[in-house]
């Protein structure tokens, strides 16, 4: 009834369905929220959802534990009918082990030399140290909506490897900073437990989302191999993703994302309209979800990728996460043994074939001055 519901919605008006179901998830003006009984729930999965095979033995069991994955044989990854190349994970993570990666969002990774979106209008020397300068203020931080953000709070975007130009949406050679090793190690145990043995994980764009956040409809077309997977890992609050077709005018699927869920966009679902019209809270009804709370375990494998995070600096990173969301994106840009063509040939490629599919509207999210409610 709810998805027929949604379903009549998006052929409703003018408007291009994709656009309008983002905007119905998106309202805020509704008692209670939009109605949410058509969103797919992996951790209750419907009608709709199928059993993804993995490539189990692609990754060793000791391997997954040195980046902090329970082993492959007990993932529990599921696919959507209509969507051939979309893998969705849930939670694979060992007890604990999200806490790194929230650790090194908000604390090593937004460093220099990597590229925040704080480096668009901030000075250099306004913006060291972002998780020191912003450690009082986050420990001390009360309900009201109107105390002024920190640092960290004002974070909506860090690139790091080849970063990505908002402006000309591209990458480039000479815009590259090294990419952190156990970000690529825990990538690469994913994309071989999906098939995608050999990938190299050369971007990243991390995003910062808080509950009046949103993530515009867009493509990520810019990488030059598009053979190669995206992956897109969660932390924190919770969020409701749209996954729509090649074309704008295809109204979308909607599905939830929990703390610790990996998307994995590949083969045809690797060109596919996506967005996040909005952050959620976390559906168990508590401040954090119950699998943050975990401890971490004591018996971790030798050259483990994963470091024990301390009470003080979980302490900050549970208040960030409080009311925010965290989400990493992984991504192969060149294909094995190639590098970039020749820039003054490529402009005119570019020119010439791309559809500009980054309609003003959502350019200023796309571009991860993440839309925000006033």
């Amino acid at each position: 009834m709810a998805a027929a519901a949604a379903a009549a919605l998006a052929r409703e008006g003018r408007e291009d369905a994709f656009r309008r179901l983002f905007r119905f998830y998106r309202r805020r003006d509704l008692r209670g929220g939009p109605d949410l009984r058509a969103v797919i729930d992996f951790s209750a999965p419907g009608d709709q959802v199928v059993s993804s095979d993995l490539s189990i033995s692609s990754v060793r069991d000791q391997d997954a534990y040195r980046a902090g994955l329970r082993p492959v044989s007990q993932w529990k990854a599921y696919g959507l009918d209509g969507y051939p190349g979309f893998i969705f994970i849930s939670n694979p993570f060992l007890p604990g082990c999200q806490r790194h990666w929230v650790k090194q969002c908000l604390k090593l990774y937004p460093q220099k030399p990597n590229v925040r979106n704080l480096d668009m209008h901030m000075a250099a020397e306004e913006t060291v140290d972002l998780w020191g300068q912003s450690q009082e203020h986050l420990r001390s931080k009360g309900s009201s909506k109107r105390e002024p953000r920190s640092l960290l709070e004002k974070l909506r975007w860090v690139t790091v490897g080849y970063h990505y130009n908002w402006d000309t949406k591209k990458y480039s050679a000479d815009h590259y900073t090294p990419f952190p090793s156990d970000l690529a190690f825990l990538s690469e145990q994913v994309a071989a437990a999906c098939g995608f043995q050999g990938f190299q994980a050369e971007a990243g764009i991390l995003n910062y989302y808080h509950f009046d956040s949103s993530l515009g409809i867009h493509v990520d077309e810019s990488e030059l191999d598009h053979s190669q997977p995206l992956l897109s890992f969660s932390f924190g609050q919770s969020s409701i993703f749209l996954l729509g077709g090649l074309k704008r005018d295809e109204a979308p699927t909607a599905m939830f994302m929990h703390s610790g869920d990996i998307m994995v966009m590949s083969g045809f679902s690797r060109l596919l309209y996506h967005a996040v019209p909005r952050v959620l809270p976390n559906p168990e009804g508590k401040t954090l979800p119950s699998c943050l709370e975990q401890a971490f375990p004591s018996d971790f494998p030798d050259r483990s990728v994963i470091e024990h995070c301390s009470e003080e600096d979980w302490q900050i990173c549970t208040k960030y996460l409080q009311t925010s969301r965290i989400n990493m994106t992984i991504r192969q840009v060149l294909p094995v043994g190639q590098s970039f063509p020749d820039e003054s040939r490529r402009d005119k490629e570019w020119d010439a074939t791309s559809e500009s599919c980054y309609h003003q509207e959502d350019s200023e999210v796309k571009r991860h001055k993440l839309d925000t409610d006033s």
